[in-house]
């Protein structure tokens, strides 16, 4: 897949709270319909704009993924249901790996059964949980970090 990733600009804002919420729908099961406005309000309202944001795009140049980074954690992996099993993930986070090095950390939702796959099959590591997600909200998390590839050598 022809691809390119780029820094987030305020021209693409509205397609990326879209990609989000359309793999929110999908992927967060758990949530009811006020959960995901609550959350839909954060991501609509700034979140976007509070951490550093990196765009995958595809051939056509149309965002179809992004990643937000606050140092070396990612506060938030997304990626439009239809390119879901695409690799655009897995390219998003080998970009993060590369700028910010292979300590990357990653807060996933305990009932995201597909999400904690994912990362764990990345080499994720469970290092510890909350019972609260940052929000204060009663959505358990799974604090992971990315085990080196050259730990254990």
């Amino acid at each position: 897949m022809i691809h390119s990733i780029g820094p987030y600009q305020e021209e693409h804002h509205q397609q990326l709270v879209d990609i989000w919420f359309r793999a929110v729908k999908l992927t967060h099961t758990f949530l009811n319909e006020r959960d995901i406005q609550f959350y839909h309000n954060i991501v609509q309202n700034g979140a976007l704009k509070e951490v550093e944001v990196w765009v995958y795009f595809n051939a056509n140049e149309n965002p179809i993924g992004f990643i937000g980074l606050e140092g070396a954690k990612v506060e938030m992996l997304f990626v439009d249901p239809n390119y879901h099993g695409q690799g655009v993930g897995t390219s998003l986070l080998q970009y993060a790996e590369t700028i910010k090095g292979s300590h990357l950390e990653v807060d996933v939702n305990e009932q995201n059964e597909a999400a904690h796959k994912f990362y764990k099959r990345y080499g994720f590591v469970q290092e510890g949980r909350s019972e609260l997600d940052s929000a204060g909200r009663p959505f358990p998390l799974l604090h992971l970090t990315l085990k080196s590839k050259n730990e254990g050598l």
